[in-house]
């Protein structure tokens, strides 16, 4: 870091703004004066650059190959496009810079700044508070143990940190209960007290402070505890094992005993960590969820072939970034920072600055395991990051119930930047080009919410356009939802291709909604398109994330074309029921809510027809006759009274029967 430069804004006012044509565009599109000023002086070499605003408030800090080319890509047109970028540039009114030796350096420098000023356009630790870490003064003649929250380049180990501090005072219940390490504070052997305390006395400590432990044999019992705090809990059981058997040979039945009691506990703790042998080993394995700006990172620490501990950190401020930023920058804010690293460290997928990250990690190797043993173990981490959101999540009141696994993976395989715990699925149903019909039905965490369901009829236009009834229908669908204030979904999936696709994109840009995810399924072969993306993506047969979309899907395919057989079905009954005077709409109306079709009337009786609203039984007869019902023969049929011969009798009749 000696060789770093600032550029002083006092060097800089006096500096003229350059006359191009690239940064006149700039200047309109907001960038501050001071910064159009320093920008051709900055060099194409690594370094780190502090966005701020006008009270000199760091903003946001970032690393760069080349800090010209970086800073100036902030103003292109691209770049803007991102709601996150643009608010920042609306506050930044200045620049500084720090040129580094290297790639490595910045990453290093980007933390540590990132961590001292703690920017509110950066990603950020959610819970970065100080947590404890157990230090062993191995630097000291007589070294101690003990918590501390500060890690301090003096000589001593730090193991931690730990984010379970149940997990760290077990460790140091355990610590104390085997191995005799002092607990006084005096400096030996300079400082020391004139007898021992209460500590020798009920053999937890062996009072090196008077002389009764020579430091040699201190020494080896201090190795040990960092032995076990490594997790080389084998290697300890070992030497303790050694040290009984010596003590016996000396008949120093005492001193055997004690360590027979300490070879048990420690026997009996070893028997719960063998929770998984993977080719044995040392490595961390690294485990990443996301929900919408809100992220997890876990690291699994394996010594030996064992998982001995769960590491995490909740990370905020990750909206508008992608996953390989979002890793990369929790894992130098980080897991650099972590002392007992192991040799590998595995992670879920590549990132951009993995191989800067590898080069200030200083003898870690980072991989990113495809298949067999190690890939288990990042996906047991990944499940563990899952996890750890969810409580969180539910925790903060902002998730009724878990995520199912298949909404994690549709997030990962398509790169979704919210978790799709709610989608909506729209589909298009029409027969040969009439009654087009539409639906959208809503799933949550992988179940369909059938309340939830909404049917459409084509408005806006006749005839059959997939592209203009999805673009219609997402827009009313949408808006609906956005003048009742209702919450809208993760993510909508539309039935089609690039065409239906693209007509719902511009639907939901036309409303301004930029926080759903969208994404297309073409039935052919399971293709899925994304937005911006080219190429297609095809998941495995298999998959779980994929068997969910097909669900959705086809319930959005089966609740369309049900609600178009039942419109098409009321055409019908409406178009031969205008046939016949005397029917109006109020009379079609009652007669298919009743019989639902026109074979449904007439199959019915005529005293089951007189019964609707509005018919008697003449009107009955008329409707019969007009569909062609042949009357039953112990029917009569009422004569006109206009056309019955005034001098002629009257035809007997029968007594009708009374309607039901």
């Amino acid at each position: 870091m000696d060789d770093r430069a600032r550029i002083t804004d006092q060097a800089m006012e006096s500096l003229p703004i350059p006359d191009d044509d690239w940064t006149r565009a700039a200047l309109t599109r907001g960038m501050p004066v001071a910064v159009a000023q320093k920008l051709p002086h900055l060099p194409e070499s690594p370094g780190v650059y502090l966005w701020k605003d006008a009270e000199g408030t760091v903003l946001y800090v970032g690393k760069a190959k080349k800090l010209r080319a970086r800073v100036r890509s902030y103003w292109a047109q691209d770049h803007l496009t991102s709601p996150k970028t643009r608010g920042l540039l609306r506050k930044v009114r200045d620049l500084d810079t720090i040129v580094v030796p290297s790639e490595a350096h910045a990453l290093i420098l980007e933390a540590t700044l990132i961590k001292e000023n703690r920017p509110r356009f950066n990603i950020a630790l959610r819970d970065d508070k100080s947590y404890p870490y157990i230090k062993v003064t191995v630097q000291e003649p007589f070294p101690r143990v003990m918590v501390t929250r500060r890690l301090a380049d003096d000589g001593a180990r730090y193991f931690g940190p730990y984010t379970d501090v149940g997990a760290m005072r077990r460790a140091l219940t355990v610590v104390k209960r085997i191995f005799t390490v002092r607990s006084c504070h005096y400096a030996l052997p300079k400082e020391a007290p004139e007898r021992p305390c209460l500590d020798y006395f009920i053999q937890r400590c062996k009072a090196p402070c008077v002389g009764q432990q020579d430091a040699a044999d201190y020494r080896t019992m201090i190795d040990e505890v960092v032995w076990f705090l490594e997790g080389r809990t084998s290697d300890v059981m070992r030497h303790v094992r050694e040290r009984m058997l010596e003590a016996s040979a000396r008949l120093d039945f005492e001193r055997a005993g004690e360590l027979r009691d300490a070879l048990r506990h420690l026997e009996k703790m070893e028997e719960p960590t063998v929770v998984l042998e993977v080719e044995g080993g040392d490595r961390d394995v690294v485990g990443y969820a996301r929900d919408g700006e809100d992220a997890c990172v876990v690291v699994l620490r394996i010594r030996g072939g064992k998982l001995l501990a769960r590491d995490h950190r909740l990370l905020e401020h990750a909206e508008g970034e992608d996953d390989g930023t979002v890793l990369g920058a929790s894992l130098a804010q980080w897991y650099r920072t972590v002392e007992a690293r192991a040799a590998d460290l595995l992670v879920p997928f590549d990132f951009e600055d993995r191989e800067m990250l590898e080069a200030s990690l200083e003898g870690t190797h980072v991989r990113v395991p495809q298949r067999g043993p190690r890939r288990a173990l990042v996906e047991l981490a990944d499940k563990n990051a899952r996890h750890l959101l969810e409580e969180f999540k539910l925790a903060a009141l902002e998730a009724d119930e878990r995520a199912a696994d298949p909404v994690y993976e549709l997030q990962r395989e398509l790169g979704l930047p919210r978790l799709p715990r709610s989608l909506v699925c729209f589909d298009i149903s029409h027969a040969q080009g009439t009654d087009v019909v539409a639906s959208a039905v809503w799933f949550e965490n992988a179940r369909p919410r059938r309340a939830e369901y909404r049917k459409f009829k084509i408005q806006l236009f006749e005839g059959n356009d997939d592209f203009k009834s999805m673009h219609e229908v997402v827009t009313r669908y949408f808006r609906r939802r956005l003048d009742e204030d209702r919450p809208l979904p993760d993510l909508a999936v539309i039935d089609g291709g690039k065409g239906q696709l693209g007509a719902a994109r511009a639907a939901l840009e036309s409303l301004g909604v930029t926080q759903v995810g969208l994404i297309s399924l073409a039935k052919k072969d399971e293709e899925i398109f994304v937005p911006g993306r080219s190429e297609s993506v095809r998941l495995p047969r298999r998959s779980p994330a994929l068997r969910m979309l097909q669900q959705a899907r086809d319930e959005a395919h089966r609740f369309a074309v049900t609600f178009q057989r039942q419109k098409r079905a009321a055409r019908t009954i409406t178009s031969e029921l205008l046939k016949i005077p005397g029917v109006g709409p109020a009379k079609r109306r009652a007669l298919l809510h009743v019989f639902g079709s026109v074979q449904g009337v007439r199959d019915a009786t005529l005293e089951q027809v007189a019964a609707v609203p509005g018919f008697g039984l003449a009107s009955a007869r008329k409707l019969h006759e007009a569909l062609g019902v042949p009357l039953s023969p112990t029917t009569p049929i009422a004569t006109p009274e206009s056309d019955t011969p005034t001098d002629a009798p009257a035809a007997p009749t029968s007594p009708l029967p009374p309607v039901e």
